[in-house]
């Protein structure tokens, strides 16, 4: 079949099973669909550096109530400072106190003058000390750190927001090589998938994460000086986001050993003691509490069972499929 220049368009008119292409029009079709994909990174990735300072602040809310807590223990380089402060502000605050009593006897107009200016200052003074802790964001260490990190953040959401277009497009190319019946059958598995990556990505950011953070936090503290590094916070904090994203896709990885056959739902049904414990060796590797690990065993064995579910309800269809087509 001789591939016309509307072929390019290949994200518009996908091809169908039957069609005959060479290799030539599939390696053009598969350049046309990368220059899409690029192009929707690039436009996300512009909408998301125009937020920058937004994403960045998503990003730091949770190592901000952990420093925050560092900070008011006293603990750290801003502990120690936050700690000078409140003594400063104490002794502001006695400061204006015997200022008053002054005020109150009768003193020389140049005296009252000079009393009433120091009120005004120290009511400044006491106004910038009752300020909450700083140090709730990271720090930075090289010249262009905060530059590179601001990019490496941004290019994340971007790969996060354009995740359901880079999906369609590796759909609209593989696609073509299974029949109609298998690719009305994979279609919702498709669009399942940015759901319960995205699914994934918000419960590590609620859950995961500050338990993580909780910990290292905390751990030994008191015998270290706590600075938290820009370029390493999001690498962890990265690194934890797409992790949890990943292990959303548990349905979907049963689904399909499921339907290689490679194993069945009734295996996987009495072999739930297994299931399990993985579960709790996930959640036992991700540092937290125990009240944590709870919360995150859950999910995960809920995800477990429904693939399991969605499996069975699956390998029921195809068998009354195939023996409807015997009978045929």
């Amino acid at each position: 079949m001789q591939m016309s220049s509307a072929f390019r368009l290949a994200t518009v008119r996908p091809l169908r099973h039957d069609s005959r292409v060479s290799a030539v029009d599939h390696l053009d079709e598969l350049r046309t669909r990368l220059i899409v994909s690029l192009l929707v990174i690039a436009a996300a990735f512009g909408i998301c550096f125009t937020q920058n300072h937004r994403l960045l602040s998503l990003m730091n809310a949770p190592l901000a109530h952990q420093t925050q807590k560092q900070v008011r223990a006293g603990h750290g380089p801003l502990g120690s400072t936050y700690t000078l402060q409140l003594s400063t502000r104490d002794v502001a605050t006695q400061l204006g106190a015997v200022v008053r009593v002054l005020d109150a006897e009768h003193q020389p107009a140049a005296v009252t003058s000079s009393l009433a200016n120091v009120q005004q200052h120290l009511k400044k003074d006491l106004k910038r000390l009752s300020a909450a802790p700083t140090g709730d964001k990271p720090v930075t260490l090289g010249i262009g750190e905060p530059f590179f990190t601001t990019v490496t953040v941004t290019l994340i959401f971007a790969l996060i927001l354009s995740l359901p277009v880079l999906l369609l497009q590796a759909y609209g190319f593989f696609m073509p090589a299974f029949e109609p019946a298998q690719r009305r059958r994979m279609l919702p598995i498709m669009f399942s998938i940015p759901f319960l990556f995205v699914t994934g990505v918000v419960f590590g950011y609620l859950v995961v994460l500050p338990a993580s953070l909780h910990f290292f936090q905390n751990f030994n503290s008191a015998q270290f000086n706590v600075l938290v590094q820009a370029s390493q916070y999001y690498q962890f904090a990265a690194t934890i986001l797409l992790a949890m994203g990943l292990l959303f896709q548990v349905p979907v990885a049963i689904l399909a050993v499921t339907s290689a056959g490679i194993v069945t739902p009734k295996q996987l049904r009495h072999n739930r003691r297994y299931a399990l414990l993985a579960c709790g060796l996930v959640a036992a590797v991700i540092p937290g509490d125990a009240i944590t690990m709870v919360l995150e065993i859950l999910p995960l064995y809920l995800l477990f069972e429904l693939g399991v579910m969605i499996s069975s309800i699956t390998a029921r269809r195809r068998a009354r499929r195939v023996a409807a087509e015997q009978l045929l």
